[in-house]
């Protein structure tokens, strides 16, 4: 009888007994060793292979023009076995550009317009998105909707009515006249728009709790989460209005008054035959675009990622 109950007990303990789970596949391995989103060996040569091809499209012309800028007079830049690094470099050729043409003097006035473009921009586009998003007025989204729809049209289109404004009011042939129009853009403010648009509600209602008026929540609660945006602003509003090149063009008839786009083409006209020359004015001309955006560049990429409010 013992013996029985033994051997019952002997297989209730292997019926309960949990059987050894069978050790997973070696695809399913590897399917859950690569997390979500990774690449494999072959997708990651492939990104990098794609990234080196951007990089050089991007930063090609521009290494090219500054290796022809440096270039001197005995070395040809037209041979069939081109070489990015110049046997004889000198610095000549920027030296010819100065005694070519009034480059300081050009310099001045695009920076004098780029400085009006910049300022215009952050802060109109800033008052006119803080307006927008955080303020309660009948006929605002009415006001949002034209902003929207002034981006369909192209520059080409409104360039005449501009110019028959600027001369009616008499800046015709002046720096003013050129910085103006572009002293706010519709893109500039809906940018500022949506950056103020993120911030919470409760921020806000909590200021207004507290007494605090439409100026101070700007400066106190506004201003301070979109810097990044601010910086982006600046940075498209430098550079459209450094590299304008059609609106000066049209405006300004004096010498003295041109910017430094307009200012190298004289150079290119002069020294047609001499790309040497036409490189060195190139990079004087980007020079100040590279500065403004090594500066900057930290709020630039914080602007590009802009939404959230830290706590």
């Amino acid at each position: 009888m013992s013996a029985g109950v033994e051997e019952r007990r002997g297989s209730v303990r292997g019926a309960v007994s949990p059987t050894p789970a069978a050790p997973p596949r070696p695809a399913a391995r590897s399917r859950r060793r690569r997390a979500f989103g990774t690449a494999g060996p072959g997708e990651t040569v492939l990104r990098y292979a794609l990234l080196v091809v951007v990089l050089l499209i991007a930063i090609g012309p521009f290494l090219w023009q500054l290796s022809t800028s440096l270039k001197g007079a005995g070395e040809d830049i037209y041979t069939t076995n081109p070489s990015l690094i110049p046997s004889q470099p000198t610095l000549d050729n920027y030296a010819r550009v100065l005694d070519a043409i009034p480059v300081w003097q050009y310099i001045g006035n695009s920076l004098l317009v780029a400085a009006l473009s910049v300022g215009g921009n952050v802060v109109f586009s800033t008052l006119a998105g803080f307006a927008i998003a955080r303020l309660r007025w009948r006929g605002r989204r009415i006001v949002l909707a034209v902003l929207l729809a002034t981006l369909v049209l192209p520059g080409e289109a409104t360039i005449v009515s501009q110019f028959v404004t600027i001369r009616d009011l008499g800046l015709a042939d002046s720096l003013v006249g050129v910085a103006l129009p572009g002293m706010v853009a519709a893109l500039n403010v809906l940018l500022m728009y949506n950056a103020f648009r993120v911030i919470p509600e409760e921020i806000d209602q909590a200021a207004i709790v507290d007494g605090a008026n439409a100026w101070q929540r700007l400066v106190g609660i506004g201003l301070p989460s979109v810097r990044g945006t601010i910086a982006v602003i600046a940075i498209f509003s430098f550079i459209g209005a450094w590299d304008d090149f059609l609106w000066p063009l049209i405006v300004l008839t004096t010498p003295e008054h041109f910017t430094l786009t307009i200012g190298l083409q004289y150079l290119a006209g002069t020294f047609t035959n001499d790309q040497r020359l036409i490189a060195a004015g190139t990079m004087i001309a980007f020079v100040p675009i590279a500065i403004l955006f090594a500066s900057l560049q930290r709020y630039f990429f914080r602007g590009v990622e802009e939404g959230g409010v830290k706590g």
